[in-house]
């Protein structure tokens, strides 16, 4: 059965414990925190016999949260095939950027 961004975000609500995680939302949107976001960044194919024989989709997920020790970021680096980006701090929050391929 093929992976889906729905099979994604539910496993990043169950990594954050709560349902504050967004995928690509609009400026209008009111965070809570501790929160999960994520977006697609890329579509990586592999070819055979000149068609795309398999599909990996890369997302960047963004951890944001008050606490700079967050527990949140040591289970999505935990995560298969999940490769930490940067920290910034932005707004007195911590924000640590992953890129995932699912």
């Amino acid at each position: 059965m093929a992976k889906t961004r729905y099979d994604l975000h539910e496993i990043l609500v169950n990594i954050l414990g709560s349902r504050n995680v967004y995928y690509q939302p609009p400026e209008s949107v009111k965070m809570s925190y501790p929160a999960i976001v994520y977006s697609l960044s890329e579509i990586r194919n592999t070819f055979a016999n000149d068609s795309v024989y398999n599909q990996k989709h890369a997302y960047e997920i963004t951890v944001v949260d008050k606490n700079p020790d967050s527990e949140i970021v040591k289970r999505v680096s935990e995560m298969p095939q999940c490769r930490f980006s940067r920290h910034y701090k932005s707004e007195n929050l911590n924000h640590y950027t992953f890129t995932l391929y699912y």
